[in-house]
């Protein structure tokens, strides 16, 4: 068994809560449960997160993380990081990305291999990005001025204090951000209409 699986399992019984009445609170089977706990299946992300409030713990506590003044957080047993990352909602104005008022709260992302730079989250609303990114997704966004054409960016648009998350396409000076769904058009910035990358996307995330 897995640290993952040993601390599920520890935790569900703790609570005294069969493998079928957490599937249910978690909308989940219980083979899905009982796969975890086995170690044959590691759970997604948002199960958790999920898991982790209903037993009144942190995330990194049933991934047997130790705390650290970093937020990168190895776990041994599966090859997989843990990294504690800001969640981002309102930009205010003149800010730096992560200053503390434009911070909502924190989330805990896996990643096979520790990703350079600083990262911020981002919390998907709409659906101009499916479906390849979905609405409620979480994606993980590398802090950096640039990106590449046909790379998925976070963007604040002139005075919008949320950022938008389209893909990158230059046309020359001017740069254009190109939805995934075709019932949205794109969006052009140049002087009239400007705006600045945040950041590119690297990672998203979602429950099923």
């Amino acid at each position: 068994m897995s640290a993952i699986s040993e601390n599920i399992k520890f935790y569900r019984t703790k609570n005294s809560l069969t493998q079928a009445q957490l599937a249910d609170k978690l909308d989940v089977s219980e083979q899905a449960v009982y796969n975890w706990e086995r170690g044959s299946r590691i759970p997604r992300m948002g199960y958790i997160e999920k898991m982790a409030e209903l037993f009144h713990v942190e995330s990194p506590d049933i991934l047997k993380v130790h705390k650290q003044p970093t937020n990168m957080k190895p776990i041994d047993q599966t090859g997989m990081h843990a990294i504690r990352i800001p969640i981002i909602g309102t930009i205010a104005c003149g800010t730096p990305i992560l200053a503390e008022q434009n911070i909502d709260g924190y989330t805990t992302e896996l990643f096979e291999e520790k990703p350079d730079g600083t990262l911020f989250a981002l919390k998907c609303k709409g659906d101009s990005m499916e479906p390849k990114i979905p609405n409620g997704a979480t994606v993980t966004v590398r802090l950096q001025p640039t990106v590449e054409d046909d790379e998925i960016a976070a963007v604040l648009v002139d005075d919008d204090e949320e950022a938008t998350l389209k893909r990158v396409k230059h046309v020359g000076k001017q740069v254009m951000l190109m939805p995934e769904n075709k019932k949205y058009d794109p969006i052009l910035l140049n002087k009239e209409n400007p705006g600045r990358i945040l950041g590119k996307v690297i990672k998203v995330s979602y429950s099923l």
